[in-house]
């Protein structure tokens, strides 16, 4: 009898579960749901930005630069040196033969600075990607009315020359080329300092610290640290890296700069201060892999007469590396984004020279970002939107490497 009526109490509420269960599918679905429409919005509006009709006008028309006939685009080298340096300032002109002699630059060089100083093209309005697409009539009849002298080009304001060009004040020739340098210099600071540093205080933490006050408190400020917001970090990067350090961080001690000038306002600066953002997750990120190889492995490799240091090295770190790089991923991945803490360490907003050592003083695609979509010219919001792309392609990357090496090493355990 007390079967029976335990399976009737197990039928009666079976349905009841069934409900309780479809409910919370739906509630994921739509939360799911929720998260790709949030995604493609992202990328429809970067998108949107970052392609589109363009009405460029001409300081000088380049028919008017042609020599016996030949427009300028066929000129010999010569030609356009001439051109060149009847229309810009001696100055200006001596700079440029003193930084590379014009006899020693390609035609392609010289007609893109016979462009970029003669005929001076400018970006006399833009439209979004989807009004060049479904508005293309409206827009020929308001360039024909209002830029007459216009040409209607349809333009990716992401290029071969935004990728290689440096900053600049003018949007059409600016690029991303130092920012990208700073962004791939900083990030491998950071992950030369965190990651052999976070890992080493994880295996600490999970395989000799024992249950005691002192090592309890220690990970309790661990776990708390990982929520500390990101300009926190960079306050302390100031007191310490910048100011405290700056005789190391600015590289006057191995004599790299002149000590009366010296900065800590650096590369490595930087990657110091968003090493020690990302440390706690590295360190939980790796605890939690490392907790995760079962005991058993342990004991075998103890009962086969191992160490306790060659039974971490050859058994628990191989298995536990998959997880410990997803970790990493996740920790890069937010470093890589950040700008608080950047900002605080001394950033520079417009720079025009490539970093060339940790001691250089920098500039990040996220700065760079925030800089462009700051300024009130529209064209500075489009190339905003074409180093969105660069970094979220900078990003993905990088993670696929990492994914990668994950991959690899989980296939040889």
């Amino acid at each position: 009898m007390t079967q029976i009526k335990k399976k009737e109490g197990f039928a009666d509420n079976l349905p009841q579960r069934h409900r309780s269960g479809d409910f919370w599918s739906r509630l994921f679905q739509v939360s799911t749901g929720v998260g790709i429409i949030a995604l493609i919005a992202l990328l429809l509006n970067i998108t949107n930005s970052a392609f589109g009709y363009v009405a460029t006008e001409n300081k000088i028309d380049p028919e008017t630069l042609a020599i016996n006939g030949i427009p300028l685009e066929q000129l010999h080298p010569i030609d356009l040196t001439f051109i060149l340096e009847e229309n810009v300032s001696a100055g200006f002109f001596r700079a440029q033969n003193n930084e590379k002699p014009f006899d020693e630059r390609s035609r392609e060089e010289i007609y893109h600075l016979v462009i970029e100083r003669v005929v001076e093209p400018e970006a006399a309005a833009t439209w979004s990607f989807f009004d060049s697409i479904f508005h293309k009539a409206e827009i020929n009849a308001e360039v024909a009315e209002k830029y007459p002298n216009a040409e209607l080009i349809f333009t990716s304001w992401i290029n071969g020359d935004f990728l290689v060009s440096p900053q600049s004040a003018d949007p059409e020739r600016a690029g991303v080329r130092t920012a990208v340098l700073g962004s791939l210099w900083v990030v491998t600071i950071t992950l030369l300092f965190a990651f052999p540093l976070g890992v080493g205080a994880a295996i600490y933490l999970e395989e000799y610290a024992g249950d005691k006050w002192f090592n309890r408190l220690i990970q309790t400020n661990i776990n708390n640290l990982a929520g500390v917001p990101s300009i926190i970090y960079g306050i302390l990067g100031l007191a310490i890296f910048v100011r405290g350090l700056e005789p190391l961080t600015s590289g006057a001690f191995m004599g790299s700069v002149d000590p009366t000038t010296a900065n800590g306002r650096t590369i490595l600066s930087a990657g110091l201060t968003l090493g020690l953002l990302i440390l706690p997750l590295i360190i939980i990120n790796a605890q939690e892999a490392i907790r995760a190889v079962p005991g058993s492995l342990r004991n075998a490799s103890f009962g086969l007469g191992a160490t306790k240091w060659q039974t971490i090295w050859h058994h628990v770190l191989p298995n536990s590396v998959p997880g410990i790089l997803t970790g990493t991923i996740l920790a890069i991945s937010r470093a890589l984004g950040e700008t608080a803490p950047l900002v605080v360490v001394g950033a520079s907003t417009f720079i025009t020279f490539d970093p060339t050592s940790p001691f250089s003083k920098f500039t990040t695609l996220p700065i760079q970002i925030y800089q462009w979509t700051s300024r009130p010219q529209d064209e500075f919001r489009n190339i905003a939107a074409a180093a969105i792309i660069v970094l979220l392609v900078i990003l993905l990357s990088l993670n696929a490497i990492a994914v990668f090496m994950r991959n690899k090493y989980s296939k040889q355990i």
